[in-house]
């Protein structure tokens, strides 16, 4: 994240309130190597697959307490969270739009909106259910 939109996001308090230097942006954890994810949090709970529409978007997902760790090939490229920025699951549409303003992009069943200053182009995504509640978090490096 750029250091201004760090700075901001913490000026308005949309960044959790524990130490910033023992949190980094969750973002950061994309392009993550195996090893160094292995090496950071240890062997996962658990481990699952996702199929995808080609075989070639097939993922292995490792869980952890702070979310869920997709692989392809041997790196991290997307993240499913519980929560970031402050948004978690089960918030409102509302919230989400009242935080991202007009940067966000919506869809019939998401909104998301690019993440800048990052070595290759990221992607937040909130999943919203029928009753406009945020169902899923994910981010994710949208050139793959």
């Amino acid at each position: 994240m750029p250091l201004a939109l760090a700075g901001f996001l913490r000026a308005f308090s949309f960044l959790p309130a524990q130490n910033q230097a023992d949190t980094p942006d969750p973002a950061a954890y994309i392009g993550l190597s195996l090893e160094d994810l292995l090496a950071r949090y240890g062997i996962p709970r658990s481990v699952y697959a996702v199929r995808g529409l080609e075989s070639w978007q097939d993922d292995v997902v490792f869980v952890y307490a702070m979310g869920d760790f997709y692989i392809y090939r041997d790196r991290v490229w997307q993240l499913g969270l519980k929560t970031v920025y402050d948004i978690k699951v089960g918030d409102s549409k509302a919230l989400v739009s009242l935080v991202f303003g007009e940067d966000l992009q919506e869809a019939e069943d998401h909104v998301r909106r690019p993440l800048f200053g990052w070595n290759w182009p990221l992607t937040l995504r909130f999943n919203i259910n029928g009753s406009g509640l945020v169902s899923a978090i994910y981010i994710y490096r949208s050139d793959l």
